[in-house]
């Protein structure tokens, strides 16, 4: 049976409290300094090294609150908390200290003050051990300033070069996405530039300065998917982290959580995800906690999620909750009069990573316009930034042709090579061909206005120059006295193509 203390020798209750004296004056001896306090954080005693290293007398600071004595001391909390605080440091206008503090309680277990120790002659020893905290935490400090860059929008809608109607019209419905907090579900082939749109929406939203938190659920496998969006508690599962892990949900708190390729989420998931997104709260796996997140999704596929419904892969009630607001982003061939705004907006990319500091200004020869025209490119701009680089790096001139180009296109997908027509987005029922020679008008009906006519002339004159430097960017740049990065901007802008 145990003994308690009615119970326990008078000899006993000496003993312990000769070791408890013995190990206060232990304490106060080997340590720099010692200070009690009562239940409100007042000094009742304080050896006079920790005094005079304040710059007082003891008696001066009996019955004084300890902050206004000790700076930064964290004795009060210890007193309202009644837990101790161990081996911690307290920056003063001298060397740091190592303290520690206890509370001091009574016989009913109620804290009535605390007792610290501030320990200074192992400081020299503790240096290397000190060298390393700060080191470590300088180097979290920078790690978490990279992840929430990394966390940040990398594309803007000026990312999405193209003003064909398809290409403005995607642009329209993406902006208007960024108003709103509903779901977003962005439909296309693979390398259509799905990805730039997400960042660009959340780019453009009010959750801008929050996450964005992508998940590609193609590329993790079905067992892991759980985790990765819901997180996990310590343990939850052979393997699991010991401290546990935080899911995508918790790390998008207040901002976007892309899922991309979504038409891949295996069906169990499917249900757990609607879930989240009706309730804004959810389970890590193995844990009891509730975790609220307040997030805006926004979704990517390339697969036919209305067959993939149909058939029974994929969830109806989760396609309608997604389905808010749907942008259906082209393929490249939809929109070629896109090409040649995109193939330089490349050229003048690629250029630069190529010799930073010192690009090559690399331009188009008329015949690989032609090829890239006539090309269907079924990995839409993925595979004509792909084709674009293999060429500029192995290229030996600043003028790429048709030659270079054609080792990384497949013969097989070029039809009989034609030139694409003048984008739609020009006004060429303005065109310069309405003014005579002679200076003379033709009657157009109606007729237009002064910002289209100079719209029409701008068309011309850069086109014009274009053709006369054939295709050289940067030597029409020069002929006409404007800068190369401008040119680029106004070919993209006016959609120019040759």
């Amino acid at each position: 049976m145990r003994n308690n203390w009615s119970t326990v020798p008078p000899d006993y209750g000496d003993v312990l409290r000769r070791a408890m004296d013995t190990l206060f004056k232990t304490f106060e001896h080997s340590s720099e300094g010692t200070v009690i306090v009562d239940q409100d954080a007042r000094i009742v005693w304080i050896n006079q090294r920790y005094a005079a290293r304040f710059g007082y007398e003891p008696r001066e600071v009996i019955g004084r609150d300890c902050e206004t004595v000790i700076p930064n001391s964290l004795m009060r909390e210890v007193v309202e908390t009644g837990k101790p605080i161990l081996l911690d440091l307290l920056d003063t206008a001298r060397e740091p200290l190592i303290v520690t503090r206890l509370p001091l309680r009574d016989e009913t277990g109620a804290t009535i003050g605390a007792i610290g120790f501030a320990l200074f002659d192992e400081m020299k020893a503790l240096t290397p051990l000190f060298s390393h905290y700060s080191r470590v935490q300088q180097e979290l400090i920078a790690t978490r300033q990279s992840l929430a860059q990394a966390r940040r929008a990398k594309y803007s809608f000026a990312s999405f070069v193209g003003n064909s109607p398809l290409s403005a019209e995607v642009k329209r419905l993406a902006r208007r996405a960024a108003q709103v907090d509903s779901p977003v579900l962005l439909l296309g082939e693979t390398g259509t530039g799905k990805e730039l749109l997400a960042h660009a929406i959340h780019g453009a939203s009010a959750r801008s300065a929050r996450p964005l938190v992508t998940v590609n659920v193609a590329a993790i496998p079905d067992t892991l998917l759980e985790v990765e969006f819901f997180g996990a508690a310590p343990g939850a599962y052979t393997g699991a982290e010991r401290k546990g892990r935080v899911g995508k949900f918790e790390l998008a708190d207040g901002g976007t959580l892309f899922l991309d390729e979504i038409g891949d989420m295996p069906l169990p998931l499917q249900g757990k995800l609607l879930r989240v997104l009706q309730d804004s709260e959810f389970e890590p796996l193995g844990s009891n906690r509730i975790v609220r997140a307040d997030v805006r999704i926004v979704a990517a596929t390339s697969a036919d999620l209305p067959a993939l419904v149909a058939a029974g892969r994929f969830r109806a009630d989760l396609f309608y909750r997604l389905n808010v607001l749907t942008v259906n982003v082209p393929p490249l061939r939809e929109r070629l009069s896109d090409l040649g705004p995109l193939a330089y907006a490349m050229l003048e990319e690629l250029s630069e990573q190529a010799r930073p500091g010192r690009p090559r200004h690399f331009s188009l020869q008329d015949d690989a316009l032609r090829l890239l025209y006539a090309y269907a490119w079924p990995g839409n701009v993925r595979e004509l930034r792909n084709t674009l680089e293999r060429a500029v790096m192995l290229s030996d001139s600043e003028l790429i042709d048709a030659r270079v180009l054609a080792r990384f296109i497949d013969s097989a997908r070029l039809p009989t090579v034609t030139m694409p027509a003048l984008p739609p987005a020009v006004p060429t029922a303005i065109s310069m061909s309405a003014v005579s020679a002679t200076g003379d008008h033709a009657a157009p009906s109606p007729s237009p206005s002064y910002t289209q006519a100079m719209a029409a002339f701008e068309y011309g004159f850069l086109r014009d120059a274009l053709l006369a430097s054939g295709g050289r960017v940067p030597e029409a740049a020069r002929r006409i006295g404007m800068g190369r990065a401008t040119l680029y901007k106004k070919i993209a802008a006016l959609g120019i193509t040759l």
